[in-house]
């Protein structure tokens, strides 16, 4: 879209100056894809097309303005962004190929889809020897986070092509971090942090299934941490194991006894976290760790 603006002044017409909106490129229309579709259009300044392997996933972004392409190669004609918001590695991989003859040759593709880092740093180099320009760009966010822009969004790659992109992505986010040029950081960062989501959920869900056995009320249970905050102790845990701080605060032993009042608590319902946790115990206080600090949980 270009804007012709004629300015008349005093009788002097005054040159043309045309204002070209950016083009934006946005592949993957899911739950995440499709709230940051809507973020972009709602904030304006570009022209957002859109691409989805089904198709009908993208078309709902129409009516807020999106322009839907029909291939990958379509989708990024002319834009100057391209964000990836895909599935997996593969996906990522399959898109990029059927979509590079459609790149301009000064197009920076930011990925946003969880990979592993291992295939990121590949990728990453591969594209650069290729003289595609790509950057990795994870985020901790829900579809509601994306769409308010809220949330973190983590940037690793080339200093120099985050600055140029870097006023783009600021809007997209409440926390923009540049990580640094290592090329798989940010998709290391994404796993610590989404290792410790999938950790709270499964401890959550076995405390619930404890107060199911124990006939407790799952909402009483959860009352518990409105005094006992857990946030509190992860500092100190952390401390123990970084310095390597062995004696003995919460000894083994002892957390291993209190795992087995768990499990014998909690009968036929299911506590697979603390089994886990027990089973790596075992291991440990078999090679002799018995009266250490449960630090050594991280050796």
């Amino acid at each position: 879209l270009k804007i012709s603006l004629t300015c008349n002044l005093t009788g002097t017409t005054l040159p043309t100056t045309e204002f070209a909106m950016e083009q934006v490129a946005l592949l993957g229309t899911g739950l995440l894809g499709s709230a940051f579709a809507e973020g972009i259009l709602s904030r304006g300044g570009c022209e957002l097309t859109v691409w989805n392997r089904t198709r009908a996933k993208a078309e709902a972004l129409e009516a807020k303005g999106a322009t839907v392409a029909d291939t990958p190669e379509a989708a990024v004609d002319k834009a100057t962004r391209v964000h990836l918001v895909l599935l997996d590695d593969a996906t990522v991989d399959a898109t990029i190929e059927a979509m590079r003859d459609g790149l301009s040759h000064d197009a920076v593709i930011v990925d946003h889809t969880t990979n592993l880092p291992a295939l990121v740093a590949a990728r990453a180099e591969r594209l650069e020897r290729e003289g595609l320009r790509y950057l990795h760009a994870p985020v901790f966010m829900s579809p509601a986070a994306a769409r308010a822009a809220q949330g973190i969004m983590m940037v690793a790659g080339p200093p120099g092509r985050f600055q140029q992109v870097k006023g783009a992505l600021a809007p997209m986010t409440g926390d923009l971090w540049y990580v640094g040029e290592r090329p798989d950081l940010a998709a290391s960062y994404k796993l610590f942090g989404n290792a410790m989501i999938l950790s709270l959920a499964g401890a959550m869900a076995d405390i619930f299934h404890l107060a199911d056995a124990l006939e407790v009320p799952r909402a009483e249970a959860w009352s518990l941490f409105s005094r006992f905050k857990p946030e509190n102790i992860y500092p100190i845990r952390a401390k123990k194991i970084l310095e390597k701080d062995y004696s003995a605060s919460f000894e083994l032993q002892t957390a291993r006894k209190d795992a087995r009042l768990m499990l014998e608590s909690a009968g036929s319902f299911p506590l697979p976290v603390i089994g886990a946790i027990a089973a790596r115990m075992d291991e440990l206080i078999a090679q002799g760790h018995g009266a250490e600090d449960m630090a050594v949980l991280a050796l």
